[in-house]
């Protein structure tokens, strides 16, 4: 008795739509899984801005000239975000990320980042409604 080797052509194309199903699940969750890691790169930065201001105003009482507060749109370090710092006055200051292309710009819950020198954080998505909550809460 001869015995076949191999796979039918039935089990391979069976195969392939389990491989298929599996990706068209994985796949998007995946993406936001990273589009939520990369939210961090905003975050982390607008802290770090908003501390060396502070520490700025804690020495000359102003966040006018402090070398944290560079004219104009800097891009983040990983360059997910372009981060803008509002002309500081001599007592406030209000920075804001937005994204910088993709993979970001299809984060549609979390469009942009806005923090104030009273420590007042938000976030819209790209409706324009608040979504603070979820894009500066626990990634």
């Amino acid at each position: 008795m001869k015995r076949g080797r191999g796979f039918t052509l039935i089990e391979l194309m069976v195969s392939l739509v389990i491989i298929g199903i599996l990706a068209a699940i994985a796949y998007p969750s995946y993406i936001s899984y990273t589009r939520r890691g990369n939210r961090t790169d905003a975050t982390r930065n607008m802290m770090q801005t908003a501390q060396a201001l502070e520490r700025c105003y804690t020495q000359t009482f102003t966040y006018v000239g402090c070398a944290a507060a560079p004219a104009g749109t800097t891009n983040t370090p990983q360059r997910y975000y372009a981060i803008t710092i509002a002309t500081p006055s001599a007592s406030q200051y209000t920075i804001t990320a937005v994204p910088n292309g993709q993979p970001q710009a299809g984060d549609s819950p979390c469009q942009s980042f806005t923090m104030s020198s009273a420590g007042t954080q938000s976030a819209l998505d790209n409706t324009g409604a608040d979504s603070t909550t979820r894009c500066w809460g626990s990634n």
